[in-house]
């Protein structure tokens, strides 16, 4: 059962190994915004906005906030996370709808795309990691054993300063407790428990998540792949391109970085518009 909360509606509903939290929003063609590991409160701000014309659904993902699963020890991997969107679809009535997905929830839209081709209408990347189409993978591949290394040896707070200097950005700035801290979330506690989620059971399987090109390329959804207008110092720039090139599209530009959705909402929602209703 959907339950009203003032404008938003709630629902948890059954997933394999779990139950996902969603919260949906607004009315006309339907928008499934996600991230990865950014829930819905990061997403908040931007579906306000586009509610006024689009039904837009966001969700914690698996194992982050108040998406639980049976086995918290279990991975959270872009196909799982796919399917998770099916479900939210399926529990909608719905054949298939747009996705906005940024950083890791960039790489769940294109396995949605791949797995359950005729679920997506268009599928907007925004800066996905996807480092194994990187020239030097192997040395990326290592840079996230070490990041994750860092966690379990010195904990949620260490693991987020090694993450975010592999990432790109200037950890040793002005900006330096910023930038360094982790995605917004409701509190402290549930921050703490989230990077911990994200750095033992998903940051390995989303940074490695290998895309069928031939499927994005020649599938129905139409894939957008969209890069941060100040991003070109990050590591999720040069996978954006990457991918791009891969599948024979051009990139997007938005504004802002990777968290530009966040630190520009007004202008972001104006350029998602614009690509979701080219007409």
């Amino acid at each position: 059962m959907w339950v009203h909360i003032g404008m938003t509606i709630t629902r948890t509903l059954p997933v394999s190994g779990g139950r996902l939290y969603c919260e949906i929003r607004g009315t006309g063609p339907l928008l499934i915004l996600t991230g990865s590991p950014m829930g819905a409160a990061a997403l908040a701000p931007l579906a306000d906005a586009l509610a006024r014309d689009h039904t837009v659904v966001t969700h914690d993902p698996r194992g982050i906030g108040r998406s639980l699963l049976d086995d918290a020890a279990s991975d959270s991997t872009p196909d799982l996370r796919a399917a998770d969107l099916v479900a939210v679809l399926d529990d909608l009535g719905t054949r298939s709808a747009d996705v906005f997905g940024t950083s890791g929830g960039a790489v769940t839209g294109l396995a949605l795309a791949t797995r359950f081709p005729d679920r997506a209408r268009t599928v907007v990347a925004h800066e996905p990691p996807l480092l194994e189409l990187l020239p030097d993978a192997a040395e990326h591949r290592a840079a996230v054993d070490a990041v994750i290394d860092t966690f379990h040896r010195d904990g949620v707070g260490a693991a987020w300063g090694a993450f975010m200097a592999t990432a790109g950005y200037d950890t040793a700035g002005p900006d330096d407790d910023e930038q360094a801290g982790p995605p917004p979330g409701e509190s402290s506690e549930q921050d703490l428990a989230d990077g911990a989620r994200f750095f033992a059971h998903e940051l390995r399987g989303t940074t490695r998540y290998v895309p069928d090109r031939e499927a994005l390329s020649n599938g129905p959804a139409r894939i957008v792949v969209g890069i941060g207008a100040e991003s070109g110092g990050l590591l999720t720039s040069a996978t954006s391109v990457a991918l791009a090139e891969a599948i024979a599209v051009s990139t997007v530009e938005f504004p802002g970085e990777h968290t530009g959705f966040i630190d520009q909402p007004e202008k972001f929602v104006e350029r998602l518009r614009e690509i979701l209703d080219p007409l």
